[in-house]
């Protein structure tokens, strides 16, 4: 509990602060006044943009935490109570169900864990950027070889930081790993994108409860949500920042402005080229119109080519990135119309309109009548909502729309199914945002007719992420908790070697062990007993590798398991807990890998009934993966639960210990599932088969 409180409550608390802070410093350095609901997500992009100059090089990497910190310091003390504005209370309140419906799928298992295990390992990659991006920027110096140095070698170059740097930051203040509030940072995002379209509808809308009902929705458009419960950090912080420009461009229209009054959009500019890399310049072809428009026709008073300066410096990170990229070739993957990455196909255009009832948003939902229906609906609303905003002369919000419907649309021309994809998410929120200013303008002068328009948008939103939230995966908590402690418990005592397919191992949690995972990448050959490689994504018993590729770690992190071969014998076990076992060997060994018995005495249950051959303990297994609740009873006594137990592949898991006479012993099981728990409503996994062995036999 106290857990989960600092993840969601204290984290969450503390970035609002920050971004508070800087907003209130970007504020008073542009001399311009910011809409009160757009000072948090301005804040956030100025961290950003900050993040992005320190670390350029590994020397400066070590200022990027106090700096934000002293920046954020200042924008709060610049501001003294008496004159500090009084937020938007309806604002603040779709912030906060907005957070609280991205946080839903974690918060309500009750554990402070993150979404999307097994379907995208990518979160584990975020993870390892962030770790060593924080610290050293993107230098590889120093780094021993391990799949954690293979990683940030094949992505630290090149890879956008943005959306990841604060997320260090946030950890390191509140003392938390960064896994365990990666969620909750996602959600946070997700209240960011809220704020900014809470102005976007009251440019149009008059009523701010009608303002937060639109944001709200908006903001949880299906595909976006989908993505965020596969790690789409990237995605939700690209949404948030694509909405903060258009609601800035304001400062672009109007009377002559000063060039310090264009400082906050372009600084929005600058941190979602940050996020996405300079291919994001396309979301902000319509602002940027805008703006150039204003200034060539000497409306606001500022030359161009000191706008054009100003704006080379704020992207001088990104275009360090884009020229790495270039020189790798990296373009050439981002073109490739095979690339289609986790998804199954390539996505739905209409999913762009975010209705999509479908627990996984990468098939097409079952009621496709339906979802056509919803979707008419919301289009025609959409329509209606930029037509009245036209009228009003509100143009941030045709801007917005313009700017992502565009970039998608190009996107899906030029790019991979798989960037595509994500084009799509962050494009989801816009049309429905159009589509609820629409529906809430049609109630100003046919109540009814609004009101059914409002709840047919509502229900293809809500009804799509209650799908999702029933088919999310959560990551085993307990499991990697364990690792964690692994990894704290042996530091430094590497190289080490999992061979079970664990990313977050590998990449995070035992980083300072050097570990290598048989089926990662990797620097060691690691061969199977033929000459071959363990396939990407599996696992494989100590025994099928060869031995001598196994001496070269001084350290085996293996999980437990009741049909496990013991290390060879120059190992010993050093600690084991419920999931993993730690081998280790003495620093200097012979050069023969010496005998590896099997752990013998598992007894495979067939039917109700097992027989134990003499009085003993005895532990529980099962493999495979688990929705819901499963209890054991033996003898009609309850001797092991497991909870939402998710893993790569038919990894056993422990139930417990229980002692047992020797003969026959009844087995039942009780599988229970609800739908108000996340994960709980997906289709069920493979599980099974449940197998009990003697307690002690592997020491």
């Amino acid at each position: 509990m106290v857990t989960l409180v600092v993840c969601w409550i204290v984290f969450p608390a503390v970035m609002a602060i920050l971004s508070l802070g800087s907003g209130l410093l970007v504020e008073r350095v542009a001399r311009t006044k910011l809409p009160v609901e757009l000072l948090l997500p301005t804040g956030f992009a100025a961290i950003v943009t900050v993040t992005l100059f320190t670390t350029l090089t590994s020397a400066t990497a070590p200022l990027t935490l106090p700096l934000v910190l002293a920046a954020s310091v200042v924008g709060l003390a610049t501001v003294l109570p008496p004159s500090f504005r009084r937020f938007d209370t309806w604002a603040v309140v779709a912030a906060v169900v907005v957070f609280a419906a991205f946080a839903a799928p974690v918060v309500l298992s009750g554990d402070a864990t993150f979404a999307g295990y097994v379907k995208l390992d990518d979160t584990a990659t975020f993870l390892a950027l962030t770790d060593r991006g924080l610290e050293h920027g993107r230098s590889l110096e120093g780094l021993a070889p391990s799949s954690y140095e293979a990683t940030l070698a094949f992505n630290l170059p090149f890879y956008p930081l943005g959306s990841l740097l604060p997320l260090g930051i946030g950890a390191s203040l509140v003392g938390q790993d960064t896994a365990w509030v990666f969620q909750p940072y996602v959600a946070f995002l997700a209240a960011l994108l809220g704020l900014s379209l809470y102005r976007l509808a009251g440019l149009v809308l008059g009523s701010r409860p009608g303002r937060a009902l639109a944001a709200v929705l908006a903001a949880q458009a299906a595909l976006l949500y989908g993505y965020s419960l596969w790690g789409g950090v990237k995605e939700v912080a690209a949404a948030a920042l694509v909405a903060l420009a258009a609601a800035l461009t304001s400062s672009a229209f109007g009377a002559r402005r000063s060039a310090l009054g264009l400082l906050p959009l372009g600084i929005a500019a600058a941190a979602l080229i940050g996020v996405l890399s300079i291919g994001a310049v396309v979301w902000l072809v319509p602002v940027g119109a805008v703006v150039a428009s204003s200034v060539l026709r000497g409306r606001s008073g500022i030359r161009p080519l000191a706008l054009a300066g100003a704006g080379v410096v704020l992207l001088i990170p990104s275009l360090v990135v884009a020229r790495l990229i270039l020189g790798q070739g990296v373009l050439s993957s981002v073109r490739d119309k095979a690339e289609l990455g986790n998804l199954v196909a390539a996505l739905s255009p209409l999913q762009l309109l975010g209705v999509w009832p479908t627990g996984d948003f990468r098939f097409r939902p079952e009621r496709m009548d339906v979802t056509y229906a919803l979707i008419a609906v919301l289009v025609a609303a959409a329509i209606g909502g930029l037509l009245v905003s036209a009228a009003r002369r509100a143009w941030e919000l045709p801007l917005y729309v313009a700017g992502t419907v565009g970039g998608a649309v190009l996107y899906g021309i030029v790019a991979s199914p798989w960037i595509e994809g994500k084009a799509f998410a962050v494009a989801s929120p816009a049309l429905v945002l159009a589509g609820a200013v629409g529906a809430l303008t049609l109630s100003r002068a046919r109540r009814v007719e609004g009101a059914v328009v409002v709840g047919v948008i509502a229900l293809g939103v809500v009804w799509s992420n209650v799908l999702a939230f029933g088919d999310v995966t959560l990551a085993p908590r307990e499991q990697l908790t364990e690792l964690a402690a692994i990894g704290k418990r042996f530091d430094g005592q590497g190289p080490a070697l999992m061979t079970e397919y664990q990313p977050y191992g590998v990449r995070h949690f035992l980083r300072n062990l050097d570990a290598e995972g048989a089926s990662e990448l990797r620097r060691r050959v690691v061969p199977l007993g033929d000459g071959s490689t363990v396939p990407r994504g599996t696992s494989a018993d100590i025994a099928a590798l060869m031995p001598d590729a196994v001496l070269d770690y001084r350290t085996l992190v293996l999980r437990r398991s009741p049909v496990g071969t013991r290390p060879p014998a120059q190992y010993h076990l050093a600690w084991h807990g419920r999931f993993y076992e730690v081998w280790q060997r003495p620093e200097a060994i012979a050069v023969s890998a010496g005998s590896r018995p099997t752990c013998a005495g598992t007894l495979p249950l067939a039917g109700a009934s097992l027989s134990a051959p003499r009085t003993g303990r005895y532990e529980l297994w099962l493999a495979g993966s688990i929705r819901g609740e499963l209890t054991v009873f033996v003898d009609g006594r309850p001797v092991g639960r497991i909870r939402h137990q998710v893993n790569h592949g038919p990894q056993y898991t422990s139930l417990g210990q229980v002692e047992l006479g020797g003969g026959f012993h009844t087995v039942s099981s009780r599988h229970r599932l609800s739908r108000l728990r996340p994960g709980e409503a997906g289709d069920p996994w493979g599980t099974g088969p449940l197998v009990i062995t003697p307690a002690n036999r592997c020491g």
